[in-house]
């Protein structure tokens, strides 16, 4: 007879004779368990182990007697398992004493039950029988079996269920699961043992060094199936690396090579702005790329052929040139070009740092000495400035700066907390101090902040001063909530807000500027800005994508506009173009709330005639009045003229004249526009191509869908003489009327509307 069977078991008969037999019971719950009453089932069980005489002897029975019966999918002895866990948690039952001779002979037998049961039994037996004090040596060699077997994810389970896992290799655990990206998996391996986090972030890291081939770590383990080697490239494994790092409170210094790769992808990110969608300066772009790069030999290789990838050796070489790059990290081509710019004395960079010192006195001059600026970047720091930034009845300026990301998934965190006080600027290295998290620079510098805010004798003085205290709190978690125990704060973003409407009042005869006489310059960061202005008359330039900052200063000052900008190139161009003529726009608002701030904060003056009498394309105020027929005849013209006309063109045109598409929404009752211009006429237009007009301005008759010419009501169009763009009467006139309803004068409703031309002055 097999000794594992109860009914050879003395002690089971006598369980038998003497109370409720367990494999009575185990019968009755296979019949229940087959009509899937679970709720009976239940009830069944509970009764049934109430009336064993040993409840936990009588699971071992019944799980002993179903071994070589398991299949897949949901177990009843699991289930059995589970139930009597918690029947045992409701019933008020001495438990039995720790290494008592009848616990240890109950954990041999569960111990053998679990090496022979699927994973979803280790936790209730575990709990039951106390199995992390059993013989570990056993529960060891079947977690080691598991392994071998290839099974990682149930041996990483039940490793995790017994607490053995800081007696198994944090290498030999994770890597499988990490190669078939059960990342979840590992995280819950190690939860609440700081040290294998601490590994697992060393070992993910180094996956992460520059030239490391994940596959050779896959090679090493053939059994491993359903690879997922994509899922940790140096690009996504950095990101997760840099995740648990934060979550875990692990040094950054502990992940230097998945810092490196979130430099490089961003290196990627800013020359794809810089150089396909033209969208950053050549300024702003080396700030950015010199702060990532640094001395890192790798990243200027990276950099290098970045460069050469995006352009020219000529171009490459004067950006190597502008940060400074060493000479042998260049490609050859590129080394040739940065040896003759230094020869012929082309260095753009060397030049515009002479013209900064030869005009030094027009920009902003910080009014306190270098000596008096002072970096705080230690515990020893802070205390040596302690008593001159707590210092009681004084006024204190403060302010928050941040870490750019450029990357995906990256969130932004506190780099420098400015701290002003009369005399001396405080600048607190918040990277620095705050790692470790539990170290002595963390706890000073907690400590400082959390006093100097809720000091009601000093003044705090700040800009959206709330906000920057909410996002500090994230990352220095003794600062959480700090914002809400300010006293004696101001926080200027809500003066500010203000300040429009008390100019108003107090000086009610300030002369108000008409829009059309309003004249503004964007900088390249507020296109968006630049376009919602002009859909309101105003006369607005933009610069372009890749035009210096420093170009608005000189439109403004040759033409005699206001500069809108955005960011930190304020204080210059503020310097050059004098007070009052330049503006810093809030970067976080919307363009139309953008817009709506220039408006109010410039008291312009904008009535519905000035909406759209300026082009958003190209800022030109002055159009062409056509006539329905006409627009129609220009179309069919323009689609059948012979000549020469890219074979694209001539697809569009016509597709344009032969599709019927369908009619545009027309605009809303009593919602017109109709600006006084000149009608076109056929004199305007070249005779050997009728969508030409006669300065060269090509008609843009391919964006006029043909169902606008059936659109009910309409009766003409009109031409931007600058670019050529044609605009019609459609909802969009309703929408914008409506969105800034609040700055318009005069305005009884959203709509007005508008006399209709006298067809004895159309041409046509």
């Amino acid at each position: 007879m097999d000794p594992g069977d109860p009914a050879g078991d003395p002690a089971a008969g006598e369980r038998r004779r003497m109370g409720q037999d367990p494999l009575l019971l185990l019968q009755a719950l296979q019949t229940l368990w087959s009509t899937r009453e679970r709720q009976q089932l239940r009830e069944e069980a509970w009764r049934g182990f109430a009336a064993l005489d040993d409840p936990l002897a009588g699971l071992l029975d019944m799980l002993e007697s179903c071994r070589g019966q398991r299949g897949e999918g949901p177990s009843l002895e699991a289930w059995i398992s589970h139930q009597l866990q918690c029947w045992l948690q409701a019933q008020p039952r001495p438990s039995l004493a720790q290494h008592s001779l009848r616990l240890k002979q109950l954990q041999a037998r569960a111990v053998k039950v679990l090496t022979e049961s699927p994973p979803s039994l280790a936790a209730p037996l575990a709990s039951i029988f106390q199995l992390q004090d059993a013989d570990r040596s056993c529960l060891l060699a079947h977690v080691h079996r598991l392994h071998h077997e290839g099974r990682f994810r149930e041996a990483a389970t039940l490793g995790a269920t017994l607490k053995l896992q800081s007696e198994l290799g944090i290498e030999k655990m994770s890597v499988p699961l990490l190669l078939q990206d059960k990342v979840a998996l590992v995280e819950r391996y190690v939860a609440g043992f700081p040290e294998l986090q601490r590994r697992l972030l060393a070992l993910m890291d180094s996956w992460c060094q520059p030239g490391f081939d994940i596959k050779d770590v896959a090679r090493q383990y053939p059994e491993v199936s359903s690879l997922s080697l994509e899922k940790l490239s140096p690009k996504v494994l950095s990101r997760q690396v840099l995740r648990l790092q934060e979550r875990y409170g692990v040094a950054p210094a502990l992940c230097p090579n998945a810092a490196i790769q979130q430099r490089l992808a961003a290196l990627r990110h800013l020359c794809h702005k810089r150089f396909v969608e033209k969208s950053l300066s050549q300024e702003n772009w080396t700030d950015h790329v010199q702060g990532l790069v640094g001395q890192s030999p790798w990243l200027q290789e990276q950099l290098s052929q970045l460069l050469v990838s995006h352009s020219d050796p000529v171009t490459a070489a004067q950006c190597a040139m502008d940060l400074l790059l060493p000479e042998e990290r260049l490609p050859a081509a590129v080394a040739v070009e940065l040896r003759r710019f230094r020869l012929q004395g082309r260095a753009t960079e060397a030049d515009s740092r002479l013209e900064v010192k030869d005009v030094k006195d027009r920009y902003y001059q910080l009014p306190i000495p270098r000596e008096n600026v002072h970096l705080l970047a230690s515990w020893e720091d802070l205390t040596r400035h302690e008593g001159a930034l707590l210092q009681r009845h004084q006024v204190v300026g403060i302010d928050l700066e941040w870490t750019p990301v450029f990357v995906a998934g990256g969130r932004p965190r506190p780099s420098l907390l400015q701290v002003a006080v009369e005399g001396h600027v405080f600048l607190l290295d918040v990277l620095a101090l705050s790692q470790p998290p539990t170290g002595q620079g963390a706890q000073a510098f907690s400590q400082l902040v959390a006093q100097l805010l809720s000091d009601p004798s000093i003044t705090k003085l700040g800009y959206g001063m709330v906000g920057d205290l909410q996002k500090l709190g994230t990352s220095c978690p003794a600062l959480a909530h700090v914002e809400k125990k300010i006293l004696g704060g101001m926080d200027l973003l809500l003066v500010h807000r203000q300040v429009p409407v008390a100019v108003a009042v107090s000086e009610g005869a300030a002369p108000r500027v008409p829009a059309r006489a309003f004249r503004v310059v964007c900088d390249n960061m507020l296109q968006g800005l630049a376009r919602s202005l002009r859909c309101l008359g105003v006369d607005a330039r933009m610069l372009g994508n890749g035009e210096d900052h420093r170009r608005a200063a000189e439109v403004a000052r040759q033409e005699g506009r206001i500069i809108l900008t955005s960011g930190q190139p304020f204080h210059k161009l503020r310097a050059q173009v004098g007070a009052g003529r330049c503006l810093s726009v809030d970067c976080s608002l919307k363009a139309q709330q953008q817009a709506k701030a220039v408006l109010k904060h410039f008291n312009v003056r904008v009535t519905h005639a000035d909406i759209f009498s300026r082009c958003q394309a190209c800022n030109c105020d002055q159009y062409l009045k056509v006539s329905r027929d006409m627009m129609k005849q220009l179309m069919w013209l323009s689609s059948h003229q012979e000549g020469p006309r890219s074979s694209g063109d001539e697809a569009t045109q016509s597709q344009a004249v032969q599709e019927p598409g369908p009619v545009p929404d027309a605009a809303p009752e009593g919602c017109t526009y109709d600006r006084p211009c000149r009608w076109l006429q056929m004199a305007d237009l070249r005779a050997e191509t009728p969508d030409m007009l006669a300065d060269g301005t090509r008609l843009q008759l391919a964006g006029v869908p043909v169902g606008v010419l059936r659109t009910p009501g309409l009766r003409y169009f009109y031409c931007c003489t600058g670019c050529g763009k044609v605009f019609w009467d459609g909802s969009h006139l309703g929408r914008v009327a409506t969105h800034f309803r609040d700055v318009l004068e005069s305005a009884p409703s959203p709509c007005e509307p508008s006399p209709a031309p006298s067809p004895a002055s159309s041409p046509f």
